[in-house]
């Protein structure tokens, strides 16, 4: 009888991710009573909100434990819309909107939902992870555009123009950027996104971070005038209400998009869980203490990484205007068998037990992503590494 044990052609389309598998590997080494200073993982290490635990707590006890619509609540929907328009001046009903599993179930659901075989999507360098994966896997073909480090990694509307072509279906646009902590200029996402919707072309708009921004208001693509008929929202909690295990993010978009996600959704996962719903509606219409306290605290911490790494030999950085990430450029530590970022990567999680992203998962090969959403004790302790290992090969 013959054994079937090759997978689905499609799988092979996508990688694991780079993020969660350093992480699983810094786990690991704890595991076997390594001292591992962990700067890998884009998680907040604050707790999330008392109000935000006892409403789920109150869920509970009410037996809010059943099947909820595919969507989610109209109550919590009603909530993520009021939240964007409140911050945004946005206008987006409840059938223009629909609850996730995490702001990446949201975007791997609107690319499912937007992208046929043969698609191109631009996405700008460095980017995300997973923006590659999930495109790859529609069938889609990523068309990268460079930014410029001298530049802070910002993105040119000309940049993107060089990038269009009659097969551009999306632009992926994330702002503050996952993983260079770069803010694009407003005059130029309006830029991009006149030349899109000219063009019939769809913008994700990534807004994982949107709260945590160090000098500029937040700002939302889908808050320009026509911007609903060409933009697609991806919106997550987990970073701004510290709620990355809770699995809570949302879209927001035309309502035939919403629909066609919502069918998708019926047959991959049904509802959000429905206690995380209720914790989702208390952090949206509760009180936002929380989230200026963290900025102010990443600011502090941001400092510092600044301050530590233009003290190291040959490194150099743009301070991260957003999100919580440095992504310093370490080419100058480039020698005694260290080739690359990966390598260098490698050998410091060897030698000094720091657990790092490379470059090479965000489309880059000469820079570190440093995650500061961590202790200062911890910043002290690993960038005393770094510094170590890098004074050894400068």
């Amino acid at each position: 009888m013959q054994t079937v044990q090759e997978l689905a052609q499609r799988i092979s389309l996508i990688s694991e991710s780079s993020t969660m598998k350093v992480a699983a590997e810094a786990d690991r080494l704890r595991r076997e009573g390594v001292d591992v200073v962990d700067f890998s993982a884009g998680e907040p290490d604050f707790p999330t909100p008392d109000n935000v635990k006892l409403a789920a707590i109150k869920a509970i006890e009410e037996n809010f434990t059943k099947y909820t619509p595919v969507s989610g609540t109209v109550e919590l929907k009603q909530a993520i819309v009021d939240h964007h328009k409140g911050l945004y001046g946005t206008t987006y009903s409840v059938k223009e909107c629909i609850a996730n599993m995490g702001g990446k179930h949201a975007i791997f659901n609107l690319t499912q939902a937007l992208l046929d075989p043969g698609d191109e999507v631009i996405i700008p360098v460095p980017y995300w992870v997973t923006f590659k994966d999930v495109v790859n896997y529609a069938g889609g073909k990523c068309v990268f555009a460079e930014t410029d480090e001298q530049e802070g990694f910002t993105l040119k509307a000309s940049t993107v123009e060089r990038a269009i072509t009659p097969k551009t279906r999306m632009i992926i646009l994330n702002s503050p950027s996952n993983p260079s902590g770069a803010i694009f200029d407003r005059a130029e996402l309006e830029r991009i996104f006149r030349m899109a919707k000219d063009r019939g072309i769809w913008i994700l708009a990534d807004e994982c971070y949107e709260r945590f921004l160090y000098s500029s208001e937040p700002f939302s693509l889908a808050s320009l005038p026509g911007a609903k008929d060409t933009v697609v929202v991806a919106g997550s909690l987990s970073k701004t209400y510290a709620m990355t295990g809770w699995r809570m993010g949302f879209v927001l978009g035309p309502a035939a998009v919403v629909a066609g996600i919502n069918k998708l959704q019926s047959h991959a996962t049904s509802n959000p869980n429905s206690i995380t719903q209720k914790a989702a509606i208390e952090a949206l219409r509760g009180p936002q203490d929380s989230v200026t306290a963290m900025l102010a605290e990443y600011r502090r911490r941001r400092d510092y990484v600044m301050e530590r790494l233009r003290g190291m030999p040959g490194v150099r950085t743009q301070t991260p205007q957003g999100a919580f990430y440095a992504y310093p450029n370490v080419s100058a530590a480039f020698r005694g068998g260290i080739a690359n970022a990966f390598q260098f990567s490698e050998k410091l999680l060897a030698e000094e037990h720091v657990a790092l992203v490379p470059g090479e998962a965000f489309g880059t090969t000469e820079h570190i992503r440093i995650s500061y959403a961590t202790s200062m004790k911890e910043l002290a302790r690993g960038l005393d590494r770094i510094q170590r290992f890098i004074a050894a090969r400068v």
